[in-house]
């Protein structure tokens, strides 16, 4: 049933949990300017547009940039090739899509939509999901396109470590020679999956979260970005995207802890998620951006940082990476 009434719109997003003390100074963010992808939210949240449609369209303005580990800027397994994954949850109803082990989708949070909406299935994976994209006629690129230079390089120092490269880089120093947890040097960090929350005019709230994984993962792996619960989740209370150490967050149900503990316990947004990243991931490391239906905005990370950005109609904003 369609959400009446008006209340106010909030967007936040998120590039990676755990990040890099050392991180050239032209990536580290930071002040008022909202980075590109949050300003297509914000307009589109501001022209009336629905929630699901703001987080679809900035996902996918992150999905095109290198930088990040989605879409163009995917990491590789172990093989060298590429395994994209994505959810979309629209609250309003709570409908969702996701796809796994795609390899030739430029967009994959629009492959996951379209599992949404146009199939009547929730979770596509692998050729399926291939053939499914080739049939809805989204754009298909060559595995090339989405195999950098940079990833590549990154390939070849886990490979050396005899390592998996996280989602969370927490160094057990701050110095330039630091060490990862996982043994690779903290120069080769790079951030990881990307996702964003937004409540609109209406109250209704949506999630989107895509990435390529983890770097040097075993082919076949999948994350939590793509489950529902787990990597994202929303309902008529909030939206939680989320991101980090993909197994801990899948045995946590992380995004859908923030929801229950709302629901059940009578959480407000801001006490569920410090709640599920305090108390619910055991040992695990991520982080989650998470908005309200009542237009709040929240985030919460346990790692050494999170890239994040977020807005609200009151006129709020924030870019940020540490605590």
């Amino acid at each position: 049933m369609a959400t009446t009434g008006c209340s106010k719109w909030a967007i936040a997003v998120h590039g990676g949990a755990g990040v890099d003390p050392n991180l050239p100074l032209e990536r580290q963010g930071g002040g008022n300017a909202p980075p590109p992808c949050l300003a297509a939210g914000i307009a589109a949240l501001q022209s009336g547009e629905p929630a699901v449609d703001a987080v679809e369209l900035v996902v996918r303005e992150m999905e095109s940039d290198p930088f990040f580990n989605a879409g163009r800027g995917s990491v590789l397994t172990r093989n060298g090739t590429v395994e994209m994954e994505a959810s979309i949850m629209d609250g309003n109803g709570r409908l969702c899509g996701a796809v796994s082990g795609v390899s030739t989708v430029k967009n994959p949070i629009s492959l996951a939509r379209l599992v949404m909406e146009r199939s009547p299935h929730s979770y596509l994976a692998f050729q399926g999901a291939e053939e499914f994209a080739r049939q809805q006629g989204v754009e298909i690129m060559d595995e090339s396109y989405f195999i950098t230079e940079a990833n590549v390089s990154m390939l070849k120092l886990a490979k050396q470590a005899n390592s998996i490269l996280y989602d969370y880089k927490v160094p057990d120093t701050f110095g330039v020679s630091a060490v990862l947890m996982n043994g690779l040097p903290i120069a080769i960090y790079a951030p990881e999956t990307v996702g964003c929350t937004a409540v609109d005019k209406y109250g209704r709230c949506a999630a989107a979260t895509s990435t390529g994984g983890l770097m040097n993962k075993i082919n076949g792996r999948i994350g939590d970005s793509p489950l529902i619960g787990s990597g994202t989740y929303a309902c008529r209370d909030c939206a939680v995207s989320c991101t980090g150490e993909g197994e801990a967050i899948i045995r946590a149900t992380l995004a859908r802890d923030v929801a229950a503990l709302m629901e059940y316990k009578g959480m407000g947004l801001k006490e569920a998620v410090d709640c599920a990243i305090k108390e619910k991931l055991d040992k695990g490391f991520a982080g989650l951006i998470a908005v309200s239906a009542k237009g709040e905005v929240a985030y919460g990370f346990n790692t050494s940082g999170m890239f994040r950005a977020c807005a609200d109609e009151d006129g709020f904003m924030e870019v940020a990476i540490w605590e």
